[in-house]
């Protein structure tokens, strides 16, 4: 959402949330600051997000409503809707940079499926359904695109698409890369039931030898979603012996408007969680995990989740929790993340923690350490300004004062999430170590 000049480099488009923190209005200055507007408000709580058109006169936006996002285009004060269908689960959209139609993105079931809107006519055409997910960015001579293309045994690449040949690699990955998509495992569909009846999927990965156990790895956000897309940290819990799920709890993008949405109902801590430890009972009931052989881990959001499931769960359900960069008081947290992600929490949460002191009390996993009784690892990054230490800090209190034990892995020179090579390395290998070793013993 950063502010963004215009391609004829005379005004600045940016976004502000001036009526309610779960709301997003647009405003219009000209470069000299004398003529600041807002040009598009939906209402307090509804969110729209906008960028130019390379023509630098006309504004893509997408615009939420009660029930769906749209698209539309701003011009001269006047908005044209291009897409506004409710049974369309649109997620964002751009103007290609040298021109061309509109890219739609919608994502059904966690997959990408693109179509390309001609702001001209209103004619759209949708890329077709193949293996793995197609990002078109850019049209190129010949009537091609140039896509980004993946999925979980293909990295992320960019190639030549057009509708009458097979997508060819631009920059030759497939070529440079030592291992081979049959060297790596699949993502398949897995749903489930959650408690309210609300449906849940998630990707699962199957060990191909005889399983150690399952991790479940939880996405942050939590206004994000796993997709079918390579993961280094999967494949290497994958080729460890453990089977993972990564759930798309309630509050995830890709499954529309109102399940993204939803989330707020409880606040953090709430159904949210139930959702993934659904997925862990189907699992088991399935017969691929075993009571007591289940071990979560997660950043950010993640590393919440994996905190609320190591002290509200019993060990049977998750034996081993290691919650990296996670929050575990959220008042601390919002006292001390960054200024600018304060009105995220509290649109999650409902409000302020001077607000509802008793929802922050009771959603935040410090309070609750003294039911732990599975193994535990905290992993923090030591210069995160997001979830920061202080989180760590208020927890290792609590955990020594009801004398539970845990391992700590700590970063000196990470910041929101492990990210460095050097340090992905070492902490691939501690958490399957951790978790073989924690599930193995129970």
């Amino acid at each position: 959402m950063e502010p963004q000049l215009s391609p004829t480099g005379d005004r600045v488009l940016y976004h502000r949330s001036d009526e309610h923190p779960e709301g997003r209005q647009v405003w219009l200055v000209d470069i000299e600051g004398r003529e600041d507007r807002e040009i598009l408000n939906f209402g307090p709580r509804k969110k729209v997000s906008a960028s130019w058109f390379p023509d630098g006169k006309r504004i893509l936006l997408v615009a939420e409503t009660e029930t769906h996002r749209r698209i539309g285009v701003w011009e001269s004060g006047e908005v044209r809707w291009l897409l506004d269908d409710p049974e369309r689960d649109v997620e964002y959209a751009f103007a290609p940079p040298n021109g061309g139609p509109v890219v739609a993105v919608e994502i059904i079931s966690a997959g990408v499926r693109a179509s390309l809107l001609d702001a001209e006519n209103d004619e759209e055409s949708r890329l077709p359904k193949t293996d793995g997910n197609l990002v078109p960015l850019s049209p190129i001579e010949g009537g091609g695109w140039v896509v980004l293309r993946y999925d979980a045994r293909h990295p992320v690449d960019l190639v030549r698409w057009h509708p009458i040949s097979e997508p060819t690699s631009i920059t030759g990955l497939p070529e440079l890369t030592t291992v081979s998509a049959d060297d790596l495992t699949p993502a398949e569909d897995f749903c489930w039931t959650s408690v309210d009846g609300t449906e849940i999927q998630g990707w699962l990965y199957r060990a191909p030898v005889e399983s150690v156990g399952t991790v479940v790895l939880v996405h942050g956000g939590p206004t994000s979603h796993a997709e079918d897309r390579f993961n280094a940290q999967i494949q290497y819990l994958v080729s460890r012996g453990f089977h993972v799920l990564t759930p798309n709890y309630r509050g995830s993008t890709g499954f529309g408007l109102a399940f993204q949405e939803s989330i707020k109902e409880d606040g953090w801590g709430g159904r949210e969680q139930e959702d993934i430890r659904a997925g862990i009972q189907a699992l088991i009931e399935s017969g691929t995990s075993k009571p007591g052989k289940v071990g979560i881990t997660g950043t950010s959001y993640g590393g919440y989740s994996a905190w609320w499931a190591i002290t509200h769960w019993p060990v049977s359900v998750v034996a081993a929790s290691a919650p990296i960069c996670g929050m575990t008081d959220l008042v601390v947290d919002y006292h001390t993340t960054r200024p600018d992600l304060r009105p995220y929490s509290e649109e999650m949460m409902g409000g302020t923690p001077d607000e509802i002191p008793v929802r922050y009390h009771e959603r935040s996993p410090v309070n609750s350490v003294a039911n732990i009784h599975g193994k535990l690892l905290v992993v923090q990054g030591q210069k995160d300004p997001n979830v920061t230490p202080e989180n760590v800090r208020a927890v290792e209190k609590a955990l020594k004062n009801h004398d539970i034990p845990y391992e700590l892995l700590a970063f000196e020179d990470e910041g929101h999430g492990i990210a460095r090579p050097q340090n992905l390395r070492t902490l691939y290998s501690r958490l399957a170590d951790f978790f073989e070793n924690a599930l193995t013993d129970v």
